[in-house]
This record gives structure tokens, sequence and C-alpha cells, in this order.
């Protein structure tokens, strides 16, 4: 039963790490896909806006082309002698027009008199010849006797192909002689977008498709385009048509189950407005990207597979050998590292000591001598009192070394919420008769300021405020004076230490913090080192105030 029970176990591990599995490869390949799906219409989209650019270029040029001829031919002598009826000759015009059209691949270049009525045209000799034919109810007629200039995509009424206009005034805008106009017809262009098998169509600035790739998607109104509003005669005159149908364009991927979207890159051109519009199909670079990355995702499952298959065997294999000599490694190390400690906590204590519990010592000594004269004199009370201060400066000591020595060990300090005047009385406890016997004016904070709440070590603190006091007591000198201030603004407090003595220079500023630098004959440089190291380690700071007019060291201690 018991063996039953383990078997049922592990064939339900083995379950849940079977969907677990199956779980991490379907939202591997969800990720996959949708991650070479967006890279593929991505790239798709940049291509478009590539082709489209190119077409849209071809097509202004072709614009460019024809817009000059209606200018040069408005300014003509013999055009203008013809629509002033001067009786130029309409035979050599009727010449010269059908010469500039076959040259220009125009599809037919007229002049028209003030009323309309076409005097002389290139296409004087077909069926379809203009010649006679009044055009003043044309848009591009009296837009361009009005303005000077006029362009207009329409149905010819006679030929019945479509193509714009472009007309020129002939004469002044008071005294107007007739106008001048190009037909231009893009059957060639329409052709070479078939036969590139590109989607390609422009709208004009009503969005009503005037050229396409496909022609039965001309005079139809684009996406976003409506239809109200719009006057169906004008229609009927300019397109042929009445009433104007939506364009609808079936994707050729429509009907399967995944159905991609045709991107619809645009492209502005002139004149009137006109866009042109690139309908590219994603479908087959998005299959072909998708598959690809399966394909990826499949070859990067099957390498993780090998890889840790084989790290299971190789691992198996080399864990008897090394693990021998991963103990004898772990063993050297750990003494290298436990003898390179032991030599910066030498190194710490036998500098910090020595520096900073000097004066408690020298305190030690004193009270120790007065209590032997006080006993041999009989005031055995006041000989008790110096006894217990000689236990209370012993205790004093004992915790400066504890707390030094657990610093260079690098231990985190029992950090404990106190009023910062606790750490500046003690301080000035232990160095009280140092500052009497030199005659030195310490100027304190307000007792308020002091009694703010912060978040220290008191025996570290206070350390690091004796390493300040006493470097600016040997700075300020006989008969000198050290300020202590206090600024509780912020969320920190900031105490600075500030000496009368001579300020230092640029060269001894750079170097304070640097360890064994110093400026005393009998200094090791380390007690400011190990005082920065402690306020850090406090999570505060120890700085110099270079910006000040005296010599000012600043503690920042955290607010509790």
């Amino acid at each position: 039963m018991a063996v039953l029970g383990i078997d049922l176990r592990a064939r339900r591990w083995a379950l849940a790490a079977g969907l677990c599995a199956l779980l991490v490869v379907a939202l591997a390949v969800a990720i996959t896909d949708r991650v070479m799906h967006d890279r593929a219409l991505s790239e798709q989209a940049g291509l478009a806006r590539n082709d489209a650019a190119i077409l849209a270029s071809s097509l202004r040029s072709e614009l460019d082309k024809f817009s000059l001829l209606p200018i040069a031919l408005a300014d003509d002598p013999q055009v203008r002698a013809l629509a002033a009826g001067d009786g130029a000759s309409v035979a050599a015009l009727n010449g010269r027009l059908e010469a500039l059209a076959r040259q220009s691949a125009a599809a037919a270049i007229y002049v028209m008199r003030a009323d309309g009525t076409t005097l002389a045209a290139s296409n004087w000799r077909l069926p379809t010849s203009f010649v006679g034919s009044k055009y003043a109810f044309r848009r591009y007629f009296h837009d361009a006797l009005a303005n000077g200039s006029a362009t207009q995509f329409a149905l010819g009424t006679v030929s019945r192909e479509p193509g714009l206009y472009i007309a020129r005034r002939i004469g002044t805008r008071a005294a107007p002689l007739g106008v001048v106009a190009v037909k231009v017809e893009f059957d060639g262009l329409e052709r070479s977008w078939r036969d590139t098998a590109q989607r390609v169509y422009v709208t004009d600035r009503d969005g009503v498709v005037l050229l396409a790739s496909d022609e039965r998607w001309r005079f139809h109104l684009a996406q976003g385009a409506s239809a109200d509003g719009r006057d169906a005669d004008a229609d009927l005159r300019q397109f042929g048509i009445r009433t104007l149908r939506p364009l609808a364009i079936v994707s050729p991927n429509e009907g399967e189950a995944v159905r991609i979207p045709l991107l619809d890159t645009r492209q502005p051109i002139l004149p009137d407005g006109w866009v042109l519009h690139l309908l590219a199909d994603p479908a087959q670079r998005v299959d072909a990207a998708v598959a690809t990355g399966r394909l990826a995702l499949a070859l990067g499952f099957l390498v993780l597979a090998v890889l840790a298959a084989t790290g299971v065997v190789m691992r198996r294999r080399r864990d008897a050998r090394a693990q021998a000599l991963l103990d004898e490694r772990t063993r050297t190390l750990r003494e290298q590292l436990s003898q390179a400690n032991r030599l910066a906590t030498l190194g710490q204590i036998s500098a910090g000591v020595g520096h900073e519990i000097g004066q408690p010592v020298a305190a030690t000594r004193v009270f120790a001598e007065n209590g032997q004269k006080m006993l041999a004199a009989g005031e055995v009370e006041q000989a008790s009192g110096n006894f217990a201060r000689i236990v209370d400066l012993a205790d004093r000591i004992g915790r400066i070394t504890g707390e030094l020595r657990r610093f260079s060990r690098r231990q985190p300090a029992d950090r404990r919420e106190m009023p910062l005047g606790e750490a500046i009385d003690g301080a000035l406890l232990l160095l009280r008769d140092r500052i009497r016997s030199m005659h030195v004016a310490i100027d304190l904070p307000p007792e308020e300021e002091t009694q703010v709440v912060v978040a220290a070590e008191h025996v570290r603190l206070e350390q690091v405020l004796v390493n300040l006091l006493q470097n600016a007591l040997d700075a300020a000198g006989e008969g000198g004076r050290v300020t202590v201030a206090v600024d509780a603004g912020g969320d920190a407090v900031c105490l600075r230490v500030i000496d009368s003595g001579t300020p230092l220079s640029p060269a001894q500023a750079d170097d304070l913090f640097r360890p064994f630098a110093t400026t005393k004959p009998d200094g090791l440089g380390l007690g400011l080192v190990i005082a920065r190291d402690i306020m850090r380690d406090l999570g505060g700071e120890l700085a110099y105030d270079a910006d000040a007019s005296a010599t000012t060291f600043v503690m920042t201690i955290p607010r509790a």
C-alpha cells in the first residue's frame, strides 16, 4: 500500500510537471507568434511606405510635366491673337497644338474663347474633336477665368475618358480673352500599377477615387468619405454618376480562419489635396514570419532539451570528483578571507583604540590619583565617587573598543532612537579636562535643538563626535573657539563641528579621507576614515564642507 501511495504521488507530480511544460510551451508559442506577427506587419508597413513614396513621386512628376504647358500657351502670341479674334490662323494653331500633344503625351490641348467655345484643339482631326464644343459649364473653366488657373478631374463629355484638366486664363482678370486647357489621362500609369500587381488608388480632397489600379474602384467614395451634402447634378456632370457609392475592397484572405486587414499607406499629392493610397497585403509575410518563429522556437526547445540532458549526465559524472576539490578550495578560501579580515581588524583597532581612548585613559589616571589623595586625607565618600567614575570610564572604553571591533568586522550596528544631546554630552564629558586645560570656548546649540531624536548607536555616534572635537581642538589651539551647530530641517539631522583654526588648503582637503594621510606628527591618518565609515554604516554621512568660511565637518544623521 505504501509503494502504491508513493507511485500515485509520483504520477501526480509527473502530470503536474507535464501540464506546466505544456503551459510554458503554449505561452512561448503565443508570445513568439505575436512578436513575429508584429515584426512582419512593421516590416510590411515600412516597405509599403517606401513603395508609396516612389509611386507618389512618379505621379507628381507626371503632373509637374504638364503643369507648365498651359502657362506657356496662355502667353503665346498666336494663342492670344486667336482668343482675341485678331484673325490668327486656326489651322496653324491646330497643327502646333497637335504636335505639342504628341510630344508631351497629353490627351488634348485646346483653346477656348471667353464664352467657353473651343477655337482650336490638338484633336481637331479626330471625330471626337473639341473644336466648336462649349465648356463654360466646366468648373475648371470659370475657376480659371476668376483665379487665373484651375484644375479639375472629370469624365470627358465627348471621349467619355476620365482625366485631369489643367486650365490657365488668357489675358487679365479684368479683360479675360479665354482659357487654354490641357487634359491629362493616366491610362499608362494605371496600367503600370496593374502590371506590378499593386493595389493603388488616388482620391481627391473629398475622398472620391479618381485613379485606380482597378478601374472598378474609380468614382467611388473611399473609407471615411461621406456622400452627405454632395450635389448629384454636379457629380453627374463631373463623373457621369449621380450617386457615388462607398468603395468596398475585399482582402485576399477574406474568409480564412485568421484575417489580416490590408495595410492602407497614404501619401499626399498635389494638386487639390490628392492622396495616393497603397494597399499592401501582409498575410504572406506574416505567415512566413510566424512559421519562421515557430521553427526557431522548436529548435530552441530542442537545443535546451539536449543541453539539459547533457548537463544532467555530466553533472552526475563530475559530482563525485568535484566535491572533494570544492571542499578543499572552500577551506582554503575561508582561511584566506579569515586572515585578511583579522589583518584589517587589527589595523582598525590599533589606529582606533590609540586615537579614540587616549583621553578616557588619561581621565581614569587623574581620577585614580585624586582618589588616592582623598583616601589619604580620609575623604572616603569623595574617593568612592572617583572610583565610580573610573568604573564608568572603563565601561565606556570597553564599549568603544567593542564597537570599533564590531565595526571593523563589518557587523551591523544595533541602532536605536536617541536624543542627539546624549552623544554631544558624552563626547564633552570625555574631553572636558582637555577643553579646560586649553581654555577653548565651546559654543553649543540651544537645548531644544539637541533634543531632536535620531536613529543611531550611542557609542559609535559619540566616537565620531569625539574624533571631530579632538581635531577641532588641535586646530583651534590655546584660547581658540569650537562651535557645535545642529540643523534639524529635512529628513536628516546635520551636526556641524566648526573650529577657529587655520583653514585647510585645497590639497589638505582632498586628502582628508584618504587612509594614512595626516598633518599631525604622531597621527596615523585613520581617524577620519574610520569616522566616515561609521557614519555610513549608521545610514548617514561625514563630509568636509569646502564652501564654509571656517574649517567645518558635517555629520549627517538619519532622523528617527
